[in-house]
């Protein structure tokens, strides 16, 4: 008979008699309803930013009778101090919205002869950047001058972040999550850090620093030194140098590590090996090692130190009827050979010196040099034939 929703209302029968008397029945109440449909959802906004906007969703349906009930995912939605329901139901509004606030969110709407459900809706909300964070790929202490270096920042951003780069504070021109460094120079060693932007919510953050160190091989170490022949009684300087990142400098004597004596001194970050006074026994073998956390270098150095002539003693007899004279030409005589003999002595060892010194080793020991030998004491026990020629 297709009822209509007009005909809905209460309805009652009255019966009549023949005697004029009638009777009416009690009322029956007749609700004709339309049936839900057409349920949608509108926002007022879906470009959110997290903890400063709000959006409000309304919920429309066709249909007589109607409740509503909001779902996000398949989570009944209540109210609370950020969440307000009105409208009888049908108006949804969230202030200060957060990333997990997004939805889905659906509209179900019923009456007592059907229900309906909208549409999703997902709500966009621009949040970060957070966390940021910036990581160098096979992360070492320290790098060797002419590597490849591969950083990354990363932040937690919606949408992406965009990045800046920047050393010790200064902007560097790249851009993007990603930095190179390649044939990295010792220049480059410093705090390395990212600035991560989101031009949505207009906020930045930067991560904390990396450090990157650059050094150089320790290479070329030599000894050397300023100083002129060392003789007994004289100041001498042993200088230890090489090219490269020099981190430490060891002194050694015959294999050993040097214990410096009274009469030296260790300056200039160990650099100069100072002696204030030669003496024989600061004769031998010296060994500078150079290194850094990457290399290391040693280099040698062979110091003879030269002393006398001392304790000349001219033994055997006087002949006979020998006059002063004849005694001060014999001294003389002793002498020259003696002058003889020290002369080639000091061109034997300069020579020698030229030859072994700065002999450089990389990373393994030297051979010790032969203890250096002494001018050997000069006695004349016989002089009858130095005698005889004069």
């Amino acid at each position: 008979m297709n009822v209509q929703q007009h005909q809905s209302g209460s309805y009652s029968c009255q019966a009549f008699v023949k005697t004029l008397r009638y009777e009416t029945s009690p009322p029956a109440s007749i609700s004709v309803l339309a049936p839900v449909s057409n349920v949608t959802v509108t926002s007022s906004s879906t470009g959110l930013v997290e903890f400063s906007s709000s959006v409000s969703l309304s919920c429309s349906s066709s249909g007589s009778s109607l409740s509503f009930l909001w779902l996000n995912s398949s989570s009944e939605v209540t109210g609370s101090d950020r969440v307000q329901i009105t409208d009888g139901g049908s108006t949804l509004t969230i202030v200060n919205v957060t990333r997990y606030d997004q939805g889905p969110f659906r509209c179900r709407v019923s009456n007592p002869i059907s229900e309906g459900t909208s549409a999703p809706v997902t709500l966009t909300i621009y949040y970060g950047p957070e966390k940021t964070h910036l990581t160098i790929s096979q992360p070492q202490k320290y790098y060797e001058n002419g590597s490849d270096i591969s950083m990354m920042c990363s932040a937690d951003s919606r949408p992406s972040a965009v990045f800046k780069w920047f050393l010790n504070g200064a902007l560097l021109s790249d851009t993007g999550p990603e930095l190179s460094l390649m044939n990295v120079q010792i220049s480059q060693s410093g705090n390395y850090s990212c600035l991560a932007f989101n031009d949505k919510t207009l906020r930045y953050e930067t991560s904390k620093p990396s450090v990157v160190s650059v050094l150089e091989k320790v290479s070329g170490a030599s000894v050397t030194s300023p100083s002129n022949l060392p003789i007994e009684g004289n100041s001498f300087r042993l200088i230890c140098d090489a090219a490269g990142s020099v981190f430490t400098r060891k002194w050694r004597k015959g294999g050993l590590d040097l214990t410096p004596t009274v009469n030296m001194t260790l300056t200039n970050n160990s650099r100069e090996l100072s002696f204030s006074s030669l003496n024989k026994d600061d004769t031998g073998d010296y060994s500078c090692v150079i290194s850094n956390p990457l290399s290391s270098e040693e280099a040698n150095y062979s110091m003879i130190v030269n002393y006398g002539p001392e304790t000349v003693q001219i033994t055997g007899p006087i002949p006979p009827g020998c006059s002063a004279g004849c005694i001060a030409g014999i001294v003389i005589a002793v002498l020259v050979v003696i002058g003889a003999v020290g002369g080639g002595y000091y061109v034997y060892n300069k020579k020698k010196q030229q030859q072994s010194s700065n002999t450089i080793r990389n990373n393994n020991k030297a051979e010790p040099q032969s203890d250096n030998k002494e001018l050997e004491e000069v006695v004349y026990e016989n002089t009858s034939a130095i005698y005889e020629n004069i």
